[in-house]
């Protein structure tokens, strides 16, 4: 277990680095990263390089015990490099260049960004390949895809088209280009989706997407291969963007040694607004599915945020400690904070780190340093452990997209949908696997598959052959309507996945944000909105009934029995409760436990091994909570106390690590 803060020596003056490494080292932080923007710093002029003072601070952190991770700077290109080499700079769809002067201003298919990235990478990691205090590397930074149309992605998009469609007849048929008399008659007229118009062929744009993507894969790919090359046996790392993002986090990181995740959840609790991009323990979950093994928290959440909008809430006490170890009990084997000093130029200044900008220590700082004190405790237990769950949620990239590019109703967001299952869960205290949808998913009692708008044979006969062998799936609304070209399929939905599900849409509603309600066979009232399928049974049972609008009484919610197993459909976005309500009985039909509701803002998660189980519960809200526990008996591996599996009383902020006592390791170990 690391603990670390994400530094940048070079905009400070030298005469600080050792008093901050000192500190450092005292706050018990074993680990910086570092150098990640800092390519005009490392080569001022083309050819000309200077790593003396990269050298210097890392003699000064590695003196004090402090390891380093270096990121390689090709997310900031320096002026120089887009002055003499404007091909580096992407274009938008207007085609006007993208100029320097933020971050990130980079198109992946640059022929001068490769040649010159590929110097500025072959000379760190030669230089640092060796030193001992480097144990590994992070690619970039927050890599995604850009929307870029220069003429290096127009002629490589063709390239990928040709490659995938063979000929343009197969292109245009795919594509259905026939509307709107868009059918191509020559490779030349193809180019990237250009004037922005979010109404271009659906197809299209998907496509585009796909290649984006690709894009940022093979750059990463790209760096990836040059590091191993020059600096073989030290990890490689990215730290991956919350979502949604365009590119595929799973292509993204097949060249990498474990995902890493920049995590700053929302300050303003009644306002999600500002960080409606990250979505609390889904976001850790999605972390450890890119890879399906424990990560690294790269960047993590230290103080006020502000600077691409306006400053959020400070975190509330307790919080920067609470949030540091829920990325641990979902997972996180090293927690990089960000930053250590908040900055006092540029345009993250508000962009507050564990000290502000006068240097000195205060209460965020000493909530770090309980954190870090606790985790160096702890360390002996957490190794080995990690999360193993019954539940898994299947996520795509390729839904996602095909979503934000033709919205289906007021309020329709798969990301949001996604989202309110995984709460459900959360609140049950039921641990969740968030995966790929294309990988292996049999060993799960229970597999949601929300969403899948597009679809082909491979993923409907996997469905298929997971259900027949025995497990529970349940599948919603907007499932089954495309093949993976965009293009609407021709049969009743959903489509594929009818037999499965044993139900078909007799007809669908887009009622976006008028409040729909249904009755289970129970007789309780549940409520949805966004989209109701109007159900038809052919072999599935009733579970739900819709008891508004025109629809009332027809099916809403059904079950079918296939093979040895079951699969549910749920024909509408039900709200919150709903979710909690339908997922509680689906849980229980399927064989999974859980013995617990937990209260709003309070999660439990279990980090586990062979040799023992730790129970992370966490309040996560600014209200004392009286959370419910399993009847076992625990350690407390904070405090070391026995503690009955009853209840416990959590302050604000609070944080309990139990330790069940079966388990062959003490908490004091």
């Amino acid at each position: 277990m690391n603990v670390g803060v994400d530094y940048y020596p070079e905009h400070w003056d030298v005469s600080l680095w050792e008093q901050d490494a000192r500190q450092m080292q005292e706050a018990g932080i074993t680990l910086v990263r570092l150098a990640e923007f800092a390519w005009s710093r490392l080569e001022p002029t083309e050819g000309n390089f200077d790593f003396e003072w990269l050298d210097q601070a890392i003699a000064v952190l590695a003196r004090h015990g402090i390891e380093v991770v270096i990121g390689t700077p090709t997310a900031t290109p320096p002026v120089w490099l887009t002055h003499h080499y404007p091909d580096v700079l992407p274009v938008d769809n207007k085609g006007n260049a993208m100029f320097a002067g933020v971050r990130l201003h980079r198109c992946y298919n640059s022929p001068s960004l490769r040649k010159f990235g590929k110097r500025i990478i072959e000379q760190i990691t030669r230089r640092y390949a060796a030193h001992p205090a480097v144990i590994g590397w992070q690619t970039d930074n927050e890599l995604a895809a850009n929307d870029c149309h220069c003429e290096n992605c127009t002629r490589l998009f063709r390239g990928w088209l040709q490659k995938k469609y063979e000929s343009l007849e197969t292109l245009n048929h795919a594509w259905g280009t026939v509307v709107w008399s868009g059918e191509y008659s020559d490779w030349e007229q193809v180019n990237t989706p250009l004037g922005g118009s979010p109404h271009l062929n659906p197809s299209f744009l998907l496509d585009f997407r796909r290649f984006s993507s690709n894009a940022v894969a093979d750059f990463n790919r790209f760096q990836a291969a040059l590091i191993r090359e020059n600096s073989p046996g030290k990890f490689v790392t990215h730290n991956l963007w919350g979502y949604p993002v365009t590119a595929d986090y799973y292509d993204m990181f097949d060249s990498m040694d474990f995902a890493s995740v920049d995590y700053y959840p929302a300050t303003d609790f009644l306002d999600d607004s500002k960080s409606k991009m990250y979505h609390g323990a889904l976001t850790l979950d999605l972390a450890r599915g890119v890879k399906r093994q424990n990560f690294w928290v790269m960047e993590q959440l230290s103080g006020t945020p502000g600077c691409w909008y306006p400053m959020s809430r400070t975190p509330f006490p307790g919080m920067i400690r609470a949030y540091a170890w829920q990325s641990v009990s979902r997972g996180a084997d090293t927690i990089v904070q960000f930053r250590w000093r908040s900055a006092r130029i540029g345009a993250e200044q508000f962009w507050h780190g564990l000290l502000d900008h006068h240097g000195q220590p205060g209460r965020r700082f000493d909530e770090f340093v309980q954190f870090s004190r606790e985790a160096r405790k702890l360390a002996p237990l957490l190794e080995g452990t990690t999360l193993k769950h019954d539940v898994a949620m299947l996520f795509s990239h390729e839904q996602l997209n095909a979503f934000q590019i033709q919205p289906q109703a007021d309020g329709f967001d798969y990301l949001g949908n996604f989202k309110r299952f995984h709460s459900a869960f959360l609140r049950m205290g039921v641990g969740v696997d968030v995966i790929n949808w294309r990988e292996d998913f049999h060993g799960y009692k229970l597999v949601v598959a929300p969403m899948l708008y597009l679809i082909d044979d491979a993923i409907a006969g996997k469905l298929k052959g997971y259900v027949e062998n025995g497990g529970t799936l349940v599948l919603t609304t907007r499932s089954g309507v495309k093949n993976m070209d965009n293009v609407c399929l021709p049969d009743r939905l959903p489509n594929l996945l009818t037999d499965l599900a044993g139900v078909y849409v007799d007809e669908y509603d887009p009622v976006g944000k008028d409040v729909q309600t249904l009755i289970l066979a129970t007789g309780e009232e549940l409520a949805s909105s966004q989209w109701c399928d109007i159900l038809t049974p052919l072999t599935a049972e009733t579970v739900a009934t819709y008891a508004s609008e025109y629809f009332a009484g027809e099916a809403a919610v059904t079950r079918n029995a296939f093979g040895h197993g079951a699969v549910y459909y749920i024909g509408t976005v039900l709200d919150e409760r709903a979710s909690q309500v339908l997922m509680k009985r689906i849980a229980g039909v399927a064989g999974i436990d859980f013995e617990l509701e937990l209260p709003d803002g309070v999660e439990v998660s279990i980090r586990s091994s062979e040799e023992r189980r730790l129970v992370f519960v966490l309040n996560l809200s600014r209200e004392p909570k009286e959370v419910p526990l399993p009847a076992r008996n625990y350690v407390s591996a904070l405090s070391d106390r026995r503690i009955p599996g009853e209840s416990i009383k959590l302050g604000p902020g609070g944080v309990e690590i139990l330790v069940e006592v079966n388990s062959t390791v003490t908490a004091s170990a």
